[in-house]
């Protein structure tokens, strides 16, 4: 053999970021702003470029390398067993809220609670995303089933409503950190052509869990109270596969030597090259490198300011021209500026890459999560409301009608996974779901309107709930898609945060408009049927509202006029708003999606140029 052929199979051998920095054109440190090239056809070219990978990232990688069959089996059960405890918290926990808060006479407090969460949710996400980058997965998830356990152990002790609120924050950091990393997870061990499937088929539990969640909570409210922390071990229990799964896998690579970042195999087996000996100062410094410490303190405040007063104001606590509003917005914005300016020019390894800004398919996922929940929380918002007062609905049916949205959704995102298996791309299903919504939105002005039958009313529900279970699906997918595996989990955090923000400016907004529109609706059709105090009554409480059905005609019909003009105003903006998703959808790549773990660097899930890429290779040598 030549030198020069025994040093490209030298080369060949290599693992992990050595071998990406020996095989790839362009090697970039983790700040890198350049942009990976995407794979949209059949015939897949050699990578041009790769960014370092951190451990965490690495360790997955290299357990997709040791486990078979069984192991794959044990992962997809426990992920399967996480989804359905997750959701079975999302339908329940809630429902204690108001017995809990009630119970030490602050039910008041609750309001200030659900603040706190809304935080926490937006906040969690990333800081999850990076801490499994740096650390690990497997770490993650028990850091995750660490506070969901505290917060539940909190609560379930607690005497007073203070320290009930602090196991409630408590919990909620553990619930967000769950939901993105079964993302993650999903992510890392499945491949494009069937990650968008499996992806969907997490929330499948919700057919179930929407139908008896009530009847669990009531169960548990009858015969124990809300202090029982039934969580507490079923958490723990359910976590146990996925975790186990992980953990076994790491230590089975770490006997191998796989756990290092600079590898190479040699007769059939892999060693590691090199070991971390830095003293435990040093390496604590570039923990905090690799986490970004700095940036997660600059992102948490900033959005903390941001999204407290957006909060505070959709729920009536403070008005937009409170000063108080205004300095937190202000501080809120300063410091998310400084975050923004760190991130693309300070931090070695940012929890955004600037990347990101500068990929014209992950740019616009996020856009379109962002615009998409701005366009469904205007007109849901208030949408209990309306129908609580327009319609003589039971309890038990406003429920059913609460969750058809949300069962489409479910459904769509599911069809979407099967469209994409099948079908290897979704660029186009992305524009088709997106037109979807938008059709299901625009209905919603007529079916809305004070004669909107029950049908026209489900029906719009459905077609909404269709059009976003496909567009999430394709979203998420296709921004995992267009970035290097190091980049999966934060992108993953990158489109969600785009969403929670939207969720908040679009409650905020329509908390302005209803607020603005409604007494002024109310007066109109009310002047000189009601006086303005029980104008004010009807304007202040639902319940209220609907105490004129049946016993006064006139007022009544006056408060349906009002609520519909008002609603209409609501759908008018979230239909211009839904415009712009479908453009965006324009600007996304049409990835293949292929066996690979994403569409730029060749790679199988442990991290291995693909057959593909070394075919091409071999003809481009």
């Amino acid at each position: 053999m030549s030198t020069s052929s025994h040093d490209e199979a030298k080369d060949a051998q290599y693992a992990g970021n050595v071998q990406r920095e020996h095989e790839h054109a362009h090697f970039a440190q983790t700040a890198s702003a350049e942009v990976p090239p995407v794979q949209t056809t059949h015939d897949a070219s050699p990578p041009s470029y790769a960014v370092a990978t951190q451990a965490g990232v690495l360790k997955v990688e290299s357990v997709n390398r040791v486990w078979g069959r069984n192991s794959r089996v044990a992962l997809f059960v426990g992920i399967a067993l996480a989804s359905y405890i997750y959701s079975l918290d999302g339908t329940t926990t809630y429902l204690y809220a108001a017995g809990a808060t009630s119970s030490f006479g602050q039910h008041s407090l609750l309001g200030a609670i659900a603040t706190a969460q809304a935080i926490v949710l937006a906040v969690t996400k990333p800081l999850s995303a990076k801490f499994a980058d740096v650390f690990g997965r497997a770490e993650a998830f028990v850091l995750a089933v660490f506070f969901y356990c505290l917060g539940y152990i909190i609560i379930a002790a607690c005497s007073n409503v203070h320290t009930y609120a602090a196991g409630a924050v408590i919990y909620y950091v553990g619930y967000a950190a769950l939901q993105i990393l079964i993302q993650i997870v999903i992510a890392d061990c499945t491949n494009l052509r069937w990650r968008g499937l499996i992806s969907s088929l997490t929330s499948i539990w919700f057919f179930i869990n929407a139908f008896v969640s009530g009847n669990i909570a009531q169960g548990v409210l009858a015969t124990s109270n809300w202090h029982w922390g039934c969580f507490i071990i079923l958490i723990p229990v359910t976590l146990s596969p996925i975790i186990g799964t992980l953990l076994w896998a790491q230590i089975r690579a770490k006997r191998l030597g796989l756990d290092a970042t600079d590898l190479v195999e040699e007769h059939g087996g892999t060693v590691a090259k090199a070991k971390d000996t830095r003293p435990l100062g040093t390496r604590m410094l570039s923990w905090a490198l690799d986490i970004d410490a700095l940036g997660l303190l600059l992102f948490g405040a900033g959005w903390a300011c941001i999204l407290l007063p957006l909060t505070l104001a959709n729920k009536g606590t403070l008005w937009w021209t409170s000063y108080k509003i205004i300095v937190l917005l202000v501080v809120g914005g300063l410091t998310l500026i400084t975050f923004v300016a760190y991130e693309r020019f300070g931090a070695k390894k940012p929890l955004f890459p600037f990347r990101f800004f500068k990929s014209p398919t992950v740019l616009a996922c996020a856009l379109i999560g962002f615009f998409d929940f701005v366009s469904f929380y205007l007109q849901y918002t208030y949408q209990y409301s309306f129908i609580a007062v327009v319609k003589d609905w039971s309890v038990k049916d406003q429920g059913y009608f609460a969750y058809t949205q949300s069962l489409a959704l479910t459904l769509g995102a599911i069809l979407a996974g099967f469209y994409q298996l099948y079908f290897r791309r979704t660029k186009w299903l992305l524009l088709f779901g997106l037109l979807v919504r938008l059709l299901g939105v625009g209905l919603m002005i007529h079916s809305k309107g004070a004669h909107g039958s029950t049908a026209e009313l489900v029906i719009v529900q459905v077609l909404q709930g269709l059009g976003g279970g496909i567009a999430s699906a394709s979203t998420q997918l296709l921004a995992q898609a267009s970035v290097p595996h190091q980049d999966v989990a934060t992108v993953t955090a990158f489109v969600l945060l785009f969403a929670e923000i939207g969720n908040a400016v679009g409650t905020a907004i329509a908390t302005a408009i209803w607020r603005d529109w409604m007494p002024r609706e109310l007066t109109s059709h009310l002047s000189g049927i009601l006086s303005s105090t029980e104008i004010a009554s009807v304007f202040g409480s639902i319940t209220t509202a609907v105490t004129y059905r049946g016993t006064n005609d006139a007022a009544y019909d006056g408060i349906v006029g009002a609520y519909t003009e008002t609603m209409k105003v609501l759908l008018i903006a979230a239909t211009a708003i839904a415009v712009v998703p479908p453009f965006l959808a324009l600007c996304v790549s049409n990835i293949k999606l292929s066996n690979d773990q994403n569409a730029v660097e060749g790679e199988d899930l442990a991290g291995r140029p693909t057959d593909a890429r070394r075919e091409k290779e071999a003809d481009l040598a």
